[in-house]
């Protein structure tokens, strides 16, 4: 074999071993590559699970402060129109005292009998009184008649009567009203108890009258 063909042969081989080791290293650099990639792609992954875990619980957070804001507002709603038909509510009680003043005035007017149209224009002033105390959601409380029912009625005095069972209205001395579904004033009223005869004298009686 002749020199030159020694180190052409030579040349060859070591340039084929340089193309492998470059392949070689190639093969494993892209390898590190794509371990690289698969890592930042994971952490991504993981980076966006913990925003996605962030962002639920800041909207969970967010959907409690709305709720108790909510549930505070109606509360807070509550009080206030609570306060207001309390204050309405007394205001209407001054009423009804004025109207009871007006009505024992009218009433004393009339025992001096005046003029026909005076009597007429006070009526009218009264029932203008009743109408705005109606517009209103006063309602007076039927008592004569009904049983007597301590919720609406303050029991003034009572009465024996045969006219109605035991513990029922016979007389009205105050008118009572109820506002909004609630008592604004209880009636003032007579209330009934039955008469007791005593059996024993009378039946004394119509022994007496049977022997003479």
């Amino acid at each position: 074999m002749r020199l030159e063909d020694s180190n052409n042969k030579e040349g060859s081989e070591e340039e084929e071993q340089n193309a492998f080791e470059e392949l070689a290293g190639g093969r494993s650099a892209d390898k590190d590559d794509n371990q690289d990639d698969k890592l930042e792609l994971f952490q991504l992954k993981e980076d966006l699970r913990k925003a996605r875990d962030s962002a639920d619980d800041s909207l969970n957070k967010l959907k409690y402060m709305i709720a108790d804001f909510d549930n505070y507002r109606k509360q807070t709603e509550k009080q206030v129109s609570s306060k207001i038909e309390a204050s309405k509510a007394e205001l209407l009680l001054k009423f009804l005292n004025i109207r009871d003043d007006y009505l024992r005035a009218l009433d004393m007017i009339k025992n001096e009998k005046p003029d026909v149209v005076i009597i007429e224009g006070l009526q009218g002033i009264l029932k203008n009184f009743d109408n705005l105390l109606s517009s209103e959601g006063v309602i007076e409380i039927e008592s004569v008649g009904t049983p007597f029912d301590p919720n609406i009625h303050d029991a003034f005095n009572f009465r024996y009567s045969d006219r109605y069972p035991e513990n029922t209205v016979a007389n009205e001395i105050r008118k009572g009203y109820m506002y909004n579904n609630k008592v604004l004033r209880p009636s003032l009223v007579e209330i009934t108890k039955k008469i007791v005869k005593n059996t024993i004298n009378a039946t004394e009686t119509l022994e007496k009258d049977s022997d003479t």
